[in-house]
């Protein structure tokens, strides 16, 4: 099970270096009233990491009410 975690973590990485090194382009993003330019690499890296805390943020919250009732 652990060589499978390995493989796993593995494939995940070399999928992020190879996502990262084709979006190198800058883009430019509006954020309400402002204009922001990033390589659309570090925008796809933004989204993940704002997903995954409000993923997290719900199933704790989830697990609270749970554990409340």
């Amino acid at each position: 099970m652990k060589s499978f975690k390995n493989a796993a973590i593995a494939i995940l990485l070399v999928l992020i270096v190879v996502i990262a090194l084709q979006n190198t382009e800058t883009v430019d993003t509006k954020l309400l009233f402002m204009t922001v330019s990033m390589p659309r690499a570090m925008l796809l890296f933004t989204t993940l990491v704002i997903g995954v805390l409000i993923g997290l943020l719900l199933s704790a919250k989830r697990s609270l009410t749970k554990h409340d009732e």
